[in-house]
């Protein structure tokens, strides 16, 4: 038999059976009768119980005992027995019962009110006779054992007497020899009896009430430690908000300030010397930094301010040192403000909700070639808490995308001849659509979602392309063109494609912002989020940079992540609008900045852990997290 190896002090029902049965044999009642040392006993009993595939100390075995002893007395002196309720306090009351029914009465209440003392540390592995055959009681039980794990019978090096002990009924009487009495009241009378411990027997029903109310006081006490904790850094963080920006004005109250007495020096040249001298950063001026040609040595304090303000600052490079420096404060603070827009849209989870009532996503994509991205799509709008996705793809390709994951409703109907009719049933239950994971660039497949974008149109539902959607829309600028609740999600490439669509030339420069805004307002002030190093989002009114840290890693699927994510913050957004918890700005917006977030945190904490191995599949793990740190936090 293989050995199962116990740890601690926790005993299944199976080997405390087992122990008892080992208690019970006649030969280790005897030893215990024979007043021999517990030890040796307990010794014999743990080798027994170690052949039967249990690892047991004998300490472990004897405090075992000992315990079901006192439970068996509790229950036994609550007269419980009458109304079967003693299993409540013993589960082993029958075995006890027929073990210790032929021993000499025992005072329970003795017993009981002593406590744990078998658990004590005090108590060791030797106990005197009169507390063995106190805590110790005879029976018989029939256990098969193997030959070789006998009782052992250990003596001391000096002959001790040994009682005999002769049981009639309840009745016991004991003949010791007089040297032995003598020995041991002098023994008795030399070793303080060790005090026994005092317990208030409270009932079993108390004792729950008791232990329910304390959980429940320090449950209380631990949510309200949190909450304040959660209060104070919200404090602190909008303390440090507002310590940026009071820094933020003064740099411009200075260099408006340089710039003024630049304009005046010019005008009117005097001689006269500025009271102070104003600091200068060192990249706001090339004449602050020393260069190659100077002498090596430098003018004192007061003749190097005279110097950099007697020379002239170009106003570009002071316009846009000052910018930038702006930008670099306010990129938080705009971060930090547009998170706290995309937390109000989140739904509360509450018991009265039905399902599907937190949103219910459709997905327009999935052919032969490209299975995985509409997968992605909706596995993430389901795990940031949309509650059904519907994958419409084609036929050969929705027994795939079923083998992923048993959450996606799959609908091969894309490729059928009806596919717009078969399509359209589903269009009054959805509450966003995604169009193009996985969709390709067949002319009867962008055919079908375009007439399928038409009929979303005029549910007045959000609609969100990407990926093979945007070449239906830089073929066809119209199918989305003016639809406030459209959003768009290009990358580079797929951006110039549809810039240079629209404007009908090249894109030249590197001012992304303002290429971004004009393509917008050229799609009618669409929702428009440009990934990259940065996410620009714009509705043609301003650009809003998500500047969350992310990584370098750029696997395929990121994309389709962030549009399964905006198609359930877009519905949430909408609804928030609607409902005024959101005022003075686009809820297209708001959705597609939580979606930007949301990615690039995926992405930096799959990073941590899986480094250049990491792939849109451990991002997608890391959603449930990332998303009660950005949102429930």
């Amino acid at each position: 038999m293989q050995a199962n190896t116990t740890r601690g002090f926790l005993w299944s029902d199976v080997e405390t059976r087992t122990l008892l049965n080992i208690w019970g044999e006649q030969d280790i009642q005897t030893a215990l009768d024979g007043n021999f040392r517990n030890s040796f006993v307990y010794r014999d009993v743990s080798r027994r119980l170690g052949a039967m595939g249990f690892e047991r100390t004998p300490e472990q075995c004897r405090v075992r005992i000992k315990s079901l002893k006192r439970q068996y007395l509790l229950a036994k002196e609550g007269n419980l027995r009458n109304n079967g309720q003693y299993h409540k306090i013993c589960k082993f009351y029958d075995t006890m019962e027929r073990i210790l029914s032929n021993r000499p009465a025992l005072d329970p209440q003795e017993f009981i009110e002593s406590g744990a003392g078998g658990e004590e540390a005090g108590d060791g592995m030797e106990e005197d006779g009169e507390d063995a055959q106190d805590a110790y009681s005879e029976g018989t039980g029939e256990y098969p054992f193997p030959a070789e794990t006998e009782v052992k019978l250990e003596y001391p090096t000096v002959p001790i007497p040994i009682p005999v002990k002769v049981t009639v009924g309840n009745n016991s009487t004991s003949a010791r020899p007089h040297k032995s009495s003598q020995s041991a009241g002098s023994y008795s009378a030399t070793r303080p009896k060790r005090p026994r411990k005092r317990r208030a027997n409270f009932p079993m029903e108390k004792l729950m009430e008791q232990f329910l109310e304390q959980s429940a006081q320090a449950e209380d006490s631990f949510y309200r430690i949190e909450e304040q904790r959660l209060q104070a850094e919200d404090r602190r963080r909008e303390a440090e908000h507002s310590r940026e920006l009071h820094m933020l004005q003064m740099l411009g109250q200075m260099f408006s300030s340089i710039s003024s007495t630049r304009t005046s020096s010019t005008a009117t040249p005097t001689k006269t010397v500025p009271p102070a001298c104003v600091p200068m950063f060192p990249r706001a001026s090339p004449s602050c930094t020393r260069s190659q040609s100077s002498p090596p040595r430098q003018p004192s304090s007061p003749t190097r301010c005279l110097i950099q303000q007697s020379q002239p600052l170009n106003p570009d490079t002071q316009h846009l040192v000052f910018e930038r420096y702006y930008n670099l404060g306010s990129h938080r603070g705009m971060d930090d403000d547009m998170l706290s827009l995309a937390k109000r849209i989140v739904p509360p989870l509450t018991t009265k909700k039905h399902k599907g009532q937190d949103g219910r996503i459709g997905i327009i994509g999935g052919c032969q070639d490209y299975t995985g991205a509409p997968y992605f799509a909706a596995i993430s709008a389901l795990k940031v808490g949309a509650d059904l996705t519907h994958v419409f793809c084609t036929k050969d390709a929705a027994t795939v995308i079923k083998s992923y994951s048993p959450e996606l409703i799959v609908h091969p109907v894309l490729d059928s001849p009806n596919a717009v009719e078969e399509i359209e049933k589903w269009l009054p239950r959805l509450h966003g659509l995604v169009v193009g994971p996985g969709l390709g660039r067949e002319d009867v497949l962008l055919k079908t979602a375009k007439e399928v974008i038409e009929k979303s149109k005029a549910r007045d539902i959000p609609i969100v392309i990407d990926a093979d959607g945007l070449w239906l829309v830089t073929q066809q600028p119209s199918v989305i063109q003016g639809y406030q609740k459209g959003i768009l999600t290009p990358n580079f490439m797929e951006f110039t494609r549809l810039y240079e669509a629209l404007h009908h030339e090249s894109m030249e420069g590197s001012d992304h912002q303002r290429s971004v805004m004009q393509l917008s307002v050229a799609m009618g002030n669409l929702t428009l989020v440009l990934k990259g190093a940065e996410d620009l989002i714009t509705d043609g009114s301003k650009v809003i940079s998500c500047s969350i840290e992310g990584s370098g890693r750029r696997c395929g699927g990121q994309g389709d992540l962030l549009s399964g994510s905006i198609g359930v913050l877009a519905h949430w957004a909408h609804i928030a609008s609607t409902a005024g918890i959101i005022r003075g700005v686009n809820p297209s917006v708001v959705a597609a900045f939580g979606a930007c977030a949301l990615t690039r945190q995926c992405n930096r904490q799959a990073f941590q852990q899986h480094g250049r191995s990491t792939t849109t599949s451990d991002m997608i793990q890391e959603i449930g997290a990332v998303f009660k740190k950005l949102f429930e936090s």
